[in-house]
């Protein structure tokens, strides 16, 4: 099915292993799964009282920006943050505003940095989602845990991963698009640079001139320009939010963008997605756009 329905489903349990797959996965289509993490300690202990006890002083990596876009499209280059080494307490006097800064700050370094950066945090959760590595005959490549500021923005992209995508505290708030929709999402190359502090303390952007130009998406879908990109006007955006207690799961090659509440806590797993026909139609409905876009 091309098409798609107008919100994103409720289950009001965890599927089966087999349910899942054949229901979601396979189809590829999202849900929003309640009491799927419930009975996790981190529910009701991730105060960011709790997280300032247990992590404490422990430097961590945080992601800064001027304006709250980090991987993002900005003065026509590729934009990644500044990826700034500093103890987790000062990061927590950020968010909770007992120190001000101009800039953004967000915990969102992808490399399984929950079990890298935060182990003393994965007691309180769960290595993986045991339906869904039985679904898929695999263990996640990467468990994340998310906690910024409200200012800090998820620019519109997709990944080769499913992803089941937890909120612990506060709420996340997606737009979505289905593979389907492709031909009106454009995407161009813009030469990859990252936000570097001066020593005035404002941020300058200084190019990665050795790495290859890199493919993003420069529209925002909260304030799409239609004059410059007048296909996506024949889009339909999905939105949902997820608040505390909640998963998404989002399939692999969705588009989303991505808000949330001041101080939002969440964790995601990403498993690795299968290259199979969904892959392939994928790949050719994209070498189709390209190929009308040159036409």
């Amino acid at each position: 099915e091309l098409g798609w329905t107008e919100s994103v489903p409720y289950l009001d349990r965890p599927p089966s292993p087999l349910e899942f797959y054949r229901e979601w996965v396979s189809p590829n289509k999202p849900c929003i799964i309640r009491n799927a993490i419930s009975h996790w300690p981190a529910l009701q202990k991730w105060t960011l009282a709790y997280l300032r006890e247990v992590v404490g002083s422990k430097v961590v990596s945080v992601a800064v920006t001027p304006n709250g876009y980090a991987d993002a499209v900005f003065q026509d280059r590729f934009v990644m943050p500044e990826e700034r080494q500093m103890p987790f307490m000062d990061f927590l006097d950020i968010v909770e505003k007992k120190v001000t800064s101009p800039n953004v700050f967000y915990v969102q370094k992808q490399c399984s940095n929950l079990t890298e950066e935060f182990p003393e945090l994965v007691c309180d959760v769960q290595p993986d989602i045991p339906w869904m590595s039985e679904a898929l005959g695999k263990k996640p490549d990467a468990v994340n845990f998310w906690l910024g500021e409200s200012a800090a923005v998820t620019s519109l992209h997709k990944d080769h991963y499913e992803n089941l995508y937890c909120v612990v505290s506060g709420e996340k708030h997606f737009l979505l698009h289905p593979p389907s929709e492709r031909p009106f999402i454009p995407y161009e190359l813009y030469q990859p640079a990252t936000y570097q502090v001066s020593e005035d303390g404002s941020f300058e952007i200084v190019d990665e001139k050795t790495a290859d130009k890199v493919p993003w998406i420069p529209l925002d879908p909260l304030n799409p320009n239609l004059e410059r990109y007048p296909e996506y006007a024949q889009a339909k955006p999905l939105r949902c939010t997820v608040t505390a207690g909640e998963m998404l799961y989002l399939p692999s090659l969705w588009f989303h963008h991505v808000q949330q509440s001041h101080g939002c806590v969440a964790v995601n797993y990403w498993y690795d997605m299968e290259y199979d026909l969904k892959y392939s139609y994928y790949q050719l409905l994209d070498c189709l756009t390209k190929a009308v876009e040159v036409l």
